[in-house]
């Protein structure tokens, strides 16, 4: 299926969504919004993809926020605004929903929705030559899905000089904050992701997708309710799964477990 703004393409069994308006440094529009809903309907009812990349096309950016043509209609109407945000905030939310491994490829310059977008996916791996950081603040504009997701992702005070100061991360300094897991030279970017997501999703996707929404789950209940919530979902996978079961009987028999094992 073609998508006007994007371009999607499956490498194996990796989904790749290329942003690819570089003419307009990749910035969220309309069309863009309607694109990424429909590619993730496309993902979440494939169950042969393991995993998913976002990234951009070109050297400069990854996703530079709204467009300034849907900025112009926006702050003509705040309602429509506020509709545009809540979408926006309801892809970021399917994309963590995922039952797969999500990474964000940063290119190029990543601000406001972009990275939004990017806070959103499980790993981001960012070009050392990127600038990466959130933009609202020096607009004079709150933002509407950086400041939770940020402040749990690095802490309090980083959260808040990252934010207030409305300053650029150079790839090195994400990775020193903890939002990124590499800073790798733009060339090897993809090559690079996709090479660190070949080293989960040789694991059963049942088995990652568990473990996910155990993570998920967790992030705000006390550690008793943590840990009770752990063990009911070893409960519930062990008895629902073959996994577990085929693992240990192909270790005891000296042999790669079936999923390992090359057709």
């Amino acid at each position: 299926m073609a998508y006007p703004s994007l371009n999607y393409a499956k490498l194996g069994e990796v989904g790749v969504v290329t942003f690819a308006t570089p003419a307009r440094l990749n910035a969220i529009s309309a069309q863009r919004l309607d694109d990424l809903e429909a590619v993730l309907t496309d993902a979440e009812a494939d169950p042969h993809l393991r995993a998913l990349v976002l990234t951009g096309e070109g050297d400069r950016a990854f996703c530079v926020g709204l467009d300034l043509d849907l900025l112009d209609i926006c702050f003509a109407d705040l309602a429509r605004f506020q509709a545009v945000v809540t979408r926006v905030a309801a892809i970021i939310a399917r994309i963590e929903a995922l039952p797969i491994p999500t990474l964000a490829a940063i290119n190029g310059l990543a601000r406001a929705g972009g990275f939004e977008f990017a806070l959103g996916c499980d790993f981001i791996m960012v070009a050392d030559e990127a600038r990466f950081g959130d933009a609202h603040t020096d607009s004079g504009v709150l933002p509407a899905a950086v400041t939770t997701r940020l402040k749990r992702k690095i802490g309090d005070q980083r959260a808040k000089a990252l934010i207030w100061s409305a300053r650029y991360l150079s790839g090195a300094e994400a990775v020193e904050y903890g939002l990124a897991l590499r800073s790798v030279p733009r060339a090897r970017l993809l090559e690079e992701s996709l090479a660190f997501l070949a080293t989960l999703i040789d694991k059963p996707r049942a088995t990652l997708a568990a473990s996910k929404a155990v993570l998920q789950q967790t992030a705000d209940l006390s550690l008793d309710d943590a840990v009770a919530l752990e063990l009911r979902s070893f409960q519930a996978y062990m008895a629902g799964e073959p996994y577990g079961r085929e693992g240990y009987t192909a270790f005891r028999e000296k042999r790669p477990p079936s999923w390992k094992v090359l057709p």
